[in-house]
């Protein structure tokens, strides 16, 4: 029944728990009793007890859709032929968080709620940086949902849109973190089958995360063209496996599609014609007319060129055959453009020894370290946040084999970045160099140093580094 006055509205309000009774007593008081409910409701909107969104179906009457978990509802944030996502907040910790639900019209169809739920929970088998964190799958009042990680940003299909081409660092980056994930998910046994830039979020900070694992099992069961579809995935990916001969080609399928991704962020425009009709998408020619990279950008690097060009290749065995080896190629290209002149040489004889990620953000200095460790034989990755730099070690596999802080410009950041290496237990098995300044001796006597983690002051004479970091990277320390 509709709320037609304050009381009723304030007893609606206290029965769903969205403002407790001592706030409500106060908010009707300073309103006046004679107050109607969509006034009041106004007043509760502006003390902040009650979203609009909350308001708009308490003056319905509704009593259902405030609560999915834990998780309530604060307003609509997107919505899909599928689904709509909501921000919440949850109850317990008044953390934020997404929560996607199934349209009411699927509530009865037993094959899109549970590949609505197969997606939260493959999503849940999945934690690495560059993929969106599933909190909870289950079902409210016979509608299905899932909560997730909730990332203040955009997707990349709407940052492209409104920026054009993201300039080649920024699209390396990009590139470099999504095979990250999707070389993550690949090792567990899990493909995506619908990736595309509407499937990826880029927060304000600059983090790439995959996200709708499984999505594509609830869009498309068949199609006439096609024959059977007996994996879940969307019509793209049958199309192109039935182009290229290779049935049920998961892995190589998602690397092609990561390659219409990474040749939209280099190129503004995607490689492939935007449709959403099913004929055109089945159509072999969508796959064939796709203008070459070089052709459509010939500024670009030719390196990157090339990086993209092997992606989206026609003939699965052309293509790179594992995302590892597109996030290594990446890295690569990264390291070299980082680099001072010639320093090409190094960067593939660096691979012989193994890889670091050096943690430094005064730019003078990673050039100065970088091309120090360079020299020594190792491939050096870049960072200029401790934090970012532990989040990306907690995930397996890890980016580099070794962890190098820097405290020339962080200080004492670089060491308690350093310190939580020994406390925290997914960090437990890093191994990390602490790297002082000569003037910086002092931190040395904060830094907790044991077998996997050592404390070295410049200046420090070549030999004695490269013994460390081999102890370090064998694991013999």
């Amino acid at each position: 029944m509709k709320p037609d006055t304050a009381d009723d509205l304030a007893l609606l309000v206290g029965e769903l728990e969205l403002a407790s009774p001592a706030e409500l007593q106060e908010a009707l008081h300073d309103a006046g009793h004679a107050t109607d409910a969509a006034a009041f409701g106004q007043a509760l909107v502006r003390r902040e007890l009650v979203t609009g969104f909350q308001l708009e179906r308490l003056l319905k009457g509704e009593r259902r859709g405030y609560y999915y978990g834990r998780a309530q509802i604060l307003y609509q944030i997107g919505a899909g032929s599928f689904a709509r996502v909501y921000r919440a907040i949850h109850r317990d910790t008044g953390g934020i968080l997404a929560v996607k639900v199934l349209r009411s019209r699927y509530s009865n169809d037993p094959d899109k709620c549970r590949a609505f739920r197969h997606e939260g929970e493959m999503g849940q088998l999945l934690r690495h940086p560059n993929i969106v964190a599933i909190d909870d799958v289950g079902e409210e009042s016979g509608t299905s949902y899932i909560t997730m990680e909730f990332v203040e940003g955009q997707t990349l299909r709407e940052l492209v849109k409104i920026r054009g081409a993201l300039d080649v660092p920024r699209a390396l980056d990009v590139i470099a973190q999504l095979a990250a994930g999707l070389d993550y998910a690949h090792r567990r046994g899990v493909t995506h089958r619908d990736l595309k830039a509407s499937n990826v979020i880029v927060s304000s900070t600059g983090e790439a995360k995959l996200v709708d694992f499984g999505l594509a099992g609830v869009d498309e069961s068949g199609d006439g063209a096609l024959g059977r579809i007996d994996q879940p995935r969307t019509i793209d990916y049958a199309a192109l496996e039935k182009l290229t001969g290779m049935k049920d080609d998961a892995v190589r399928s998602d690397i092609f599609f990561l390659g219409t991704i990474a040749y939209l962020v280099v190129a503004g425009a995607s490689p492939l014609k935007e449709t959403r009709d099913r004929n055109e998408r089945a159509d072999p020619q969508r796959y064939r007319g796709i203008v070459p990279l070089a052709e459509r950008c010939p500024d670009l690097p030719k390196e990157v060129v090339d990086l993209v060009s092997r992606m989206i290749n026609l003939d699965p065995l052309e293509r790179w055959q594992t995302a590892a080896d597109v996030r290594r190629r990446t890295e690569l290209i990264i390291a070299r453009s980082n680099g001072a002149e010639g320093a090409e040489a190094p960067a593939e004889a660096a691979l012989q020894k193994g890889s670091l990620m050096l943690v430094e953000s005064s730019q003078k200095a990673q050039q100065v370290l970088r091309e120090f460790f360079s020299k020594l034989g190792y491939r050096v990755l870049l960072t200029e946040n401790p934090q970012r730099a532990l989040t990306r070690f907690a995930s397996t596999p890890p980016p580099a084999d070794c962890l190098v802080l820097s405290t020339h410009a962080l200080g004492e950041d670089a060491v308690a970045a350093f310190n939580t290496l020994t406390t925290d237990p997914f960090l437990a098995a890093v191994p990390a160099v602490l790297l002082l300044g000569s003037k910086q001796a002092d931190l040395a006597g904060a830094a907790r140093s044991d077998g996997r983690r050592r404390v070295v002051q410049m200046p420090v004479q070549t030999e004695a580094m490269s013994r460390v970091l081999q102890e370090l990277v064998a694991g013999t320390a």
